[in-house]
């Protein structure tokens, strides 16, 4: 195995992990009973979705799949 095959080996594995545990940090898209009624709390905190911890957490999720993805293509053509 040569230098950037380890390189991005631990890349792979490093953003792996941290991939799962973005997404397990995650809320449900619906809490419970009240997310099958509609929950019009949800509604009342929607309007700050983009500033909350979950939007960042999305974001993060959407940047780290793209570094795993692109870990993994390169690893394959190496």
């Amino acid at each position: 195995m040569s230098i950037p095959q380890i390189v991005l080996s631990v890349v792979v594995l490093l953003t792996s992990l941290f991939l799962i545990a973005v997404v397990l940090l995650q809320s449900g898209k619906s809490n419970g009973l009240s997310g099958a009624f509609g929950g019009s709390f949800d509604t009342y905190l929607g309007k700050n979705k983009g500033s909350s911890a979950d939007a960042r957490l999305a974001r993060m999720t959407k940047w780290v799949g793209f570094v795993f993805m692109l870990a993994v293509l390169v690893l394959n053509l190496l």
